[in-house]
């Protein structure tokens, strides 16, 4: 059915050639000094047509083995080339389409054809361009998809963040996002998740419960009326560490990351990218303790130095007690010796208030 369908096509098109071929034989030969006769506009169409229908199948194989051969030939080509010559083709075109304006149109036996063939040339030119210069056009496309994703990312009040594995298992930025005091939306990265995944599944319960643990605080953050959790989907293929992914991620899209490991947030501050610390944050808000201040603290271990004793506060922060070795299982009253602020946390150590528990102790 196509088959004889594409044989009528290609016959009504040589009829149309074969009747236009009629006049420009009569203004080529006769110069318009004579009407054109009715029987050449009749024979010469019926004539181009019944050749056209023979020799159909001819041009219908013709055209289909070309169609192959140039599917063929694309296939073997790279996408990045496919993609770059198509484009290049396209503006190619373009230019040349625009520079044939200007050229003259009563040109004798090219003037009809002139403007074509600049137009197919210019197509060619564009396109070897492009397929040698991909890389440099590839570049200008990822640069301009980064400042848009930027622009999209500072449109958000309050920014965007991407959530660390870390900070997820921790589970306090539930309680953070809860008090209102992260705005924006929070990103999490589909590379996040298959860790969390992959740590749930872990044959150790320790780290299975951690995993798990993991998902259930995201469960939880989708639930927040005031918080917007997006998992995208922006992943390296090229790189292994999940770290290394985030600060990459971080620096295309202009975000900041939540986190509360260490190290992540030490490379990332020496590559720009900015880090919002939950430890940071829990130690900003710890009530300010002063030298001389007294408090109850439980004296739960010996410290690493002679006769020390270690006890911590209701916010884990660790109290050293000079001599404080002799009351372990005590609550005793301590007076504040010094704060040391480490990168780690807060650390204040202190020495008994009075003679009369040392006198208990000893006893």
């Amino acid at each position: 059915m196509l088959r004889n369908l594409a044989r009528l096509v290609i016959a009504g098109i040589a009829a149309l050639a074969g009747y236009h071929s009629v006049f420009i034989v009569h203004n080529w030969f006769d110069a318009g000094s004579h009407p054109i006769r009715l029987h050449y506009l009749i024979v010469a169409p019926v004539l181009a047509g019944i050749l056209g229908w023979l020799i159909a199948p001819l041009i219908i194989l013709v055209l289909k083995r070309g169609s192959d051969y140039i599917v063929t030939m694309l296939q073997r080509v790279p996408t990045p080339d496919a993609v770059a010559g198509a484009c290049g083709l396209i503006v190619g075109m373009l230019i040349g389409a625009l520079a044939t304006f200007s050229l003259p149109r009563n040109l004798p036996i090219v003037g009809s054809f002139l403007p074509f063939l600049i137009t197919l040339f210019a197509g060619y030119i564009g396109s070897v361009v492009a397929v040698r210069r991909r890389e440099e056009l590839m570049a200008i496309f990822e640069r301009a998809g980064k400042s848009e994703k930027k622009d999209e990312a500072n449109s958000v009040p309050g920014g965007r963040k991407l959530l660390d594995t870390s900070v997820i298992i921790d589970g306090r930025i539930v309680d953070i996002c809860r008090s209102g005091f992260i705005e924006g939306a929070l990103l999490v990265p589909t590379f996040v998740l298959e860790e969390l995944q992959h740590i749930a599944d872990s044959s150790d319960p320790l780290r299975r419960n951690r995993g798990r643990r993991g998902l259930d605080i995201l469960a939880q953050l989708q639930e927040l009326p005031n918080v917007a959790v997006e998992v995208i989907s922006d992943d390296f293929e090229d790189v292994a560490e999940v770290d290394t992914k985030l600060i990459r991620l971080a620096q295309e899209l202009g975000v900041k990351v939540l986190t509360n490991d260490y190290n992540l947030n030490k490379v990332a501050g020496l590559q720009g990218v900015s880090v919002l610390n939950i430890n940071e944050l829990a130690n900003a808000v710890k009530p300010v303790v002063l030298p001389g201040e007294e408090m109850e603290v439980q004296v739960i271990k010996e410290g690493k130095e002679l006769g020390q004793g270690v006890g911590y506060l209701d916010d884990g922060t660790m109290i050293v007690v000079d001599n404080g070795k002799r009351y372990m299982g005590r609550t005793i009253t301590v007076v504040v010796t010094s704060v040391l602020q480490t990168s780690a946390g807060r650390m204040i150590f202190g020495k008994p208030k009075d003679v009369e528990q040392m006198v208990e102790a000893l006893q």
